[in-house]
């Protein structure tokens, strides 16, 4: 919440409208005081965030689908040869 200060902020319209309009940044009030640090490096760091958040999200497979079929074969190999030995 900002109360009676003002503020520096970037708006960064959406590279992805589906969702969101637009990303508001509010920029630290030292930020350009800093040495060697330019509006244009602001931005451009501003951008890069909008863009790495409507990157798509990768998520892992269940481990039944990152067991390979081979592991899935001698497994049951296993399973059945467990299952005779018990039976005789």
């Amino acid at each position: 919440m900002v109360k009676g200060t003002s503020r520096r902020v970037i708006v960064v319209d959406s590279p992805d409208p589906k969702l969101f309009e637009q990303a508001i940044f509010i920029v630290k009030n030292d930020a350009f005081s800093q040495e060697g640090v330019t509006s244009q490096q602001v931005l451009g760091e501003a951008c890069r965030i909008a863009r790495s958040c409507t990157a798509p999200q990768t998520a892992r497979p269940p481990f039944w689908r990152r067991v390979p079929l081979w592991g899935w074969l001698a497994a049951g190999g296993i399973a059945a040869a467990g299952l005779l030995i018990w039976l005789l």
